[in-house]
Protein backbone atom coordinates (compact mmCIF):
# COMPACT_ATOMS: atom_id res chain seq x y z
CA UNK A 1 0.00 0.00 0.00
CA UNK A 2 2.80 2.42 0.90
CA UNK A 3 4.67 1.55 -2.31
CA UNK A 4 1.62 2.35 -4.44
CA UNK A 5 1.26 5.71 -2.71
CA UNK A 6 4.87 6.62 -3.48
CA UNK A 7 4.53 5.65 -7.14
CA UNK A 8 1.24 7.53 -7.42
CA UNK A 9 2.91 10.67 -6.08
CA UNK A 10 5.70 10.46 -8.68
CA UNK A 11 3.16 9.98 -11.48
CA UNK A 12 1.20 12.99 -10.25
CA UNK A 13 4.36 15.12 -10.27
CA UNK A 14 5.09 13.99 -13.83
CA UNK A 15 1.59 15.01 -14.96
CA UNK A 16 1.92 18.41 -13.30
CA UNK A 17 5.30 19.00 -14.91
CA UNK A 18 4.02 17.98 -18.34
CA UNK A 19 1.01 20.26 -18.07
CA UNK A 20 2.99 23.24 -16.83
CA UNK A 21 5.90 22.99 -19.25
CA UNK A 22 4.05 23.76 -22.49
CA UNK A 23 5.34 27.32 -22.90
CA UNK A 24 8.40 29.33 -21.99
CA UNK A 25 8.32 31.18 -18.66
CA UNK A 26 10.62 33.41 -16.65
CA UNK A 27 13.30 31.27 -15.00
CA UNK A 28 13.80 31.34 -11.25
CA UNK A 29 17.40 31.09 -9.98
CA UNK A 30 18.82 30.92 -13.54
CA UNK A 31 22.47 30.50 -12.48
CA UNK A 32 22.10 28.15 -9.53
CA UNK A 33 23.27 25.09 -11.50
CA UNK A 34 26.47 26.85 -12.68
CA UNK A 35 28.05 26.84 -9.23
CA UNK A 36 30.82 24.21 -8.98
CA UNK A 37 29.76 23.14 -5.47
CA UNK A 38 26.56 23.73 -3.55
CA UNK A 39 24.93 22.40 -0.41
CA UNK A 40 21.47 21.67 0.95
CA UNK A 41 19.41 19.78 3.49
CA UNK A 42 17.01 16.87 3.08
CA UNK A 43 14.01 15.42 4.85
CA UNK A 44 11.88 12.49 3.84
CA UNK A 45 10.26 9.18 4.59
CA UNK A 46 11.15 5.62 3.70
CA UNK A 47 9.91 2.03 3.75
CA UNK A 48 12.07 -0.83 5.05
CA UNK A 49 11.85 -4.52 4.18
CA UNK A 50 14.12 -7.53 4.35
CA UNK A 51 14.38 -10.74 2.31
CA UNK A 52 15.05 -13.80 4.48
CA UNK A 53 16.19 -17.27 3.43
CA UNK A 54 14.86 -19.92 5.82
CA UNK A 55 16.88 -23.03 6.67
CA UNK A 56 13.86 -25.33 7.14
CA UNK A 57 14.03 -28.23 9.66
CA UNK A 58 16.84 -27.93 12.21
CA UNK A 59 18.06 -30.05 15.13
CA UNK A 60 17.62 -28.18 18.42
CA UNK A 61 18.98 -29.06 21.87
CA UNK A 62 16.97 -27.74 24.85
CA UNK A 63 18.20 -26.80 28.33
CA UNK A 64 17.90 -30.40 29.51
CA UNK A 65 20.11 -31.67 26.69
CA UNK A 66 17.26 -33.26 24.73
CA UNK A 67 17.58 -33.07 20.93
CA UNK A 68 14.52 -32.47 18.79
CA UNK A 69 13.71 -31.32 15.28
CA UNK A 70 12.01 -27.94 14.80
CA UNK A 71 10.86 -26.03 11.76
CA UNK A 72 10.53 -22.27 12.19
CA UNK A 73 9.51 -20.02 9.30
CA UNK A 74 10.70 -16.43 9.57
CA UNK A 75 9.45 -13.65 7.32
CA UNK A 76 9.09 -9.88 7.14
CA UNK A 77 5.34 -9.55 6.71
CA UNK A 78 5.12 -5.89 5.71
CA UNK A 79 6.99 -2.77 4.63
CA UNK A 80 7.66 -0.59 7.67
CA UNK A 81 7.67 3.24 7.37
CA UNK A 82 10.32 5.50 8.90
CA UNK A 83 11.77 9.01 8.64
CA UNK A 84 15.00 10.33 7.11
CA UNK A 85 17.02 13.53 7.64
CA UNK A 86 20.37 14.61 6.29
CA UNK A 87 22.51 17.06 4.34
CA UNK A 88 23.60 17.35 0.70
CA UNK A 89 26.82 18.28 -1.08
CA UNK A 90 26.62 18.47 -4.89
CA UNK A 91 29.73 18.75 -7.12
CA UNK A 92 29.10 19.88 -10.71
CA UNK A 93 31.02 17.75 -13.23
CA UNK A 94 29.38 18.78 -16.53
CA UNK A 95 26.22 20.58 -17.62
CA UNK A 96 24.22 17.38 -17.12
CA UNK A 97 26.26 15.34 -14.64
CA UNK A 98 27.03 15.91 -10.97
CA UNK A 99 28.48 13.93 -8.07
CA UNK A 100 26.46 13.95 -4.84
CA UNK A 101 27.28 13.07 -1.25
CA UNK A 102 24.25 12.91 1.04
CA UNK A 103 24.98 11.78 4.64
CA UNK A 104 21.59 10.74 6.05
CA UNK A 105 20.10 9.23 9.19
CA UNK A 106 17.23 6.76 8.73
CA UNK A 107 15.05 5.98 11.74
CA UNK A 108 12.86 2.90 11.32
CA UNK A 109 12.33 -0.80 11.92
CA UNK A 110 11.61 -4.11 10.20
CA UNK A 111 8.72 -6.27 11.41
CA UNK A 112 9.46 -10.02 11.60
CA UNK A 113 7.05 -12.90 12.18
CA UNK A 114 8.18 -16.32 13.43
CA UNK A 115 5.92 -19.34 12.79
CA UNK A 116 6.94 -22.44 14.74
CA UNK A 117 5.49 -25.37 12.79
CA UNK A 118 6.71 -27.79 15.47
CA UNK A 119 4.89 -26.09 18.36
CA UNK A 120 1.09 -25.93 18.15
CA UNK A 121 -1.60 -24.42 20.36
CA UNK A 122 -4.89 -25.91 21.61
CA UNK A 123 -6.50 -25.38 18.17
CA UNK A 124 -3.59 -27.22 16.49
CA UNK A 125 -2.33 -23.98 14.93
CA UNK A 126 1.40 -23.17 14.74
CA UNK A 127 2.48 -20.75 17.45
CA UNK A 128 3.56 -17.34 16.20
CA UNK A 129 5.68 -14.58 17.66
CA UNK A 130 6.87 -11.25 16.31
CA UNK A 131 9.88 -8.98 16.57
CA UNK A 132 10.38 -5.30 15.69
CA UNK A 133 13.91 -5.17 14.39
CA UNK A 134 14.56 -1.52 15.20
CA UNK A 135 17.43 0.31 13.55
CA UNK A 136 19.00 3.73 13.22
CA UNK A 137 21.10 3.88 10.08
CA UNK A 138 23.78 6.38 9.20
CA UNK A 139 24.03 6.17 5.42
CA UNK A 140 26.86 7.70 3.39
CA UNK A 141 25.71 7.43 -0.24
CA UNK A 142 27.81 8.62 -3.17
CA UNK A 143 25.67 9.05 -6.29
CA UNK A 144 25.91 10.25 -9.87
CA UNK A 145 23.04 12.48 -10.96
CA UNK A 146 22.27 12.76 -14.68
CA UNK A 147 19.91 15.66 -15.40
CA UNK A 148 17.98 16.49 -18.56
CA UNK A 149 18.15 20.03 -20.02
CA UNK A 150 16.25 22.55 -17.94
CA UNK A 151 12.82 23.59 -19.22
CA UNK A 152 11.34 26.66 -17.56
CA UNK A 153 11.58 25.89 -13.83
CA UNK A 154 11.72 22.09 -14.06
CA UNK A 155 14.55 19.65 -14.65
CA UNK A 156 14.01 15.86 -14.32
CA UNK A 157 16.92 13.56 -13.62
CA UNK A 158 18.06 10.00 -12.98
CA UNK A 159 20.50 8.95 -10.27
CA UNK A 160 22.40 5.90 -9.07
CA UNK A 161 25.21 4.99 -6.73
CA UNK A 162 26.57 3.08 -3.75
CA UNK A 163 25.26 3.53 -0.21
CA UNK A 164 27.39 2.28 2.74
CA UNK A 165 25.30 2.12 5.94
CA UNK A 166 26.10 1.78 9.65
CA UNK A 167 23.45 0.57 12.11
CA UNK A 168 23.63 2.33 15.48
CA UNK A 169 20.74 0.45 17.14
CA UNK A 170 21.14 -3.21 18.09
CA UNK A 171 19.60 -5.40 20.79
CA UNK A 172 21.84 -8.34 21.74
CA UNK A 173 18.82 -10.38 22.90
CA UNK A 174 16.65 -10.04 19.79
CA UNK A 175 15.84 -13.27 17.97
CA UNK A 176 17.40 -11.96 14.76
CA UNK A 177 20.19 -9.43 14.54
CA UNK A 178 21.82 -7.80 11.53
CA UNK A 179 25.45 -6.87 11.01
CA UNK A 180 26.64 -3.48 12.15
CA UNK A 181 27.39 -2.38 8.57
CA UNK A 182 25.83 -2.94 5.16
CA UNK A 183 26.33 -1.73 1.58
CA UNK A 184 23.43 -0.99 -0.77
CA UNK A 185 23.14 -0.14 -4.43
CA UNK A 186 20.58 2.55 -5.17
CA UNK A 187 18.83 3.92 -8.26
CA UNK A 188 16.12 6.53 -8.54
CA UNK A 189 14.58 9.50 -10.28
CA UNK A 190 13.54 13.00 -9.33
CA UNK A 191 12.95 16.52 -10.56
CA UNK A 192 14.45 19.92 -9.74
CA UNK A 193 11.82 22.58 -9.06
CA UNK A 194 13.28 26.10 -9.31
CA UNK A 195 11.38 28.32 -6.89
CA UNK A 196 11.96 32.08 -6.43
CA UNK A 197 14.20 31.70 -3.35
CA UNK A 198 15.46 28.10 -3.39
CA UNK A 199 15.40 24.83 -5.33
CA UNK A 200 13.07 22.02 -4.20
CA UNK A 201 13.93 18.48 -5.32
CA UNK A 202 11.58 15.54 -4.70
CA UNK A 203 13.27 12.20 -5.34
CA UNK A 204 12.23 8.55 -5.20
CA UNK A 205 14.95 5.92 -4.98
CA UNK A 206 15.18 2.16 -4.48
CA UNK A 207 17.95 0.61 -2.36
CA UNK A 208 18.98 -3.05 -2.24
CA UNK A 209 21.67 -4.73 -0.15
CA UNK A 210 24.60 -6.15 -2.10
CA UNK A 211 25.52 -8.84 0.43
CA UNK A 212 24.34 -10.93 3.35
CA UNK A 213 23.32 -8.59 6.19
CA UNK A 214 22.63 -11.34 8.75
CA UNK A 215 24.80 -11.61 11.88
CA UNK A 216 25.51 -15.37 11.92
CA UNK A 217 27.28 -15.29 15.31
CA UNK A 218 24.28 -13.80 17.11
CA UNK A 219 22.73 -17.14 18.18
CA UNK A 220 25.71 -17.93 20.44
CA UNK A 221 25.22 -14.63 22.29
CA UNK A 222 21.62 -15.31 23.34
CA UNK A 223 21.23 -16.03 27.06
CA UNK A 224 17.92 -17.88 26.49
CA UNK A 225 18.91 -21.16 24.84
CA UNK A 226 15.32 -21.74 23.69
CA UNK A 227 15.52 -18.69 21.46
CA UNK A 228 18.54 -19.88 19.54
CA UNK A 229 16.32 -21.90 17.22
CA UNK A 230 14.73 -18.62 16.08
CA UNK A 231 18.13 -17.03 15.46
CA UNK A 232 19.26 -20.10 13.47
CA UNK A 233 16.06 -20.30 11.42
CA UNK A 234 17.49 -17.93 8.80
CA UNK A 235 20.61 -18.49 6.69
CA UNK A 236 20.70 -15.22 4.74
CA UNK A 237 19.17 -11.74 4.87
CA UNK A 238 19.16 -8.89 2.35
CA UNK A 239 17.72 -5.50 3.26
CA UNK A 240 15.63 -3.27 0.99
CA UNK A 241 14.45 0.33 1.20
CA UNK A 242 12.24 2.69 -0.79
CA UNK A 243 13.13 6.29 0.04
CA UNK A 244 11.12 9.41 -0.79
CA UNK A 245 13.28 12.49 -0.17
CA UNK A 246 12.78 16.25 -0.44
CA UNK A 247 15.99 18.26 -0.95
CA UNK A 248 16.21 22.01 -0.30
CA UNK A 249 19.08 23.83 -2.03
Amino acid sequence: MYTKRYLSLILLLAVVIGAAAQERKVQNKPYIDLRPLHFGILVGTHLQDIELQNVGPQLVTDEDGNAMEQTILTEADRWNPGISVGVLADLRLTNHLSLRFTPTMHFGAKHLTFTNLSDRDEQDRPRRSTQDLKNTYISLPIDLKFAAPRWNNYRPYLMGGINPMINLTQNDQDNIQLKRSDVMVEVGLGCDFYLPFFKLIPELKFCYSLGDALDHSHADQLRDINRRAFANSVSRAQTKMIVLTFYFE
